[in-house]
């Protein structure tokens, strides 16, 4: 397996996260928007990894 690549042996639709830039794949709970996903998460979709881009270090 190619470095990066996604494991995918069912041959499913793969996205990559606007958020975090990490691919992942269709999962039934989207099938009927998966047009409309953009984020492979929770934490991804709210903001919560924003903290790697300071660094790992939090302003205040």
């Amino acid at each position: 397996m190619k470095a990066g690549a996604v494991r995918n042996p069912h041959g499913l639709p793969v996205k990559v996260c606007a958020a975090c830039g990490r691919p992942f794949t269709w999962r039934r709970k989207w099938a009927l928007n998966w047009d409309t996903v953009r984020y492979c998460s929770d934490a991804c979709r709210t903001g919560r990894n924003t903290s790697n881009k300071t660094g790992g270090k939090q302003h205040g």
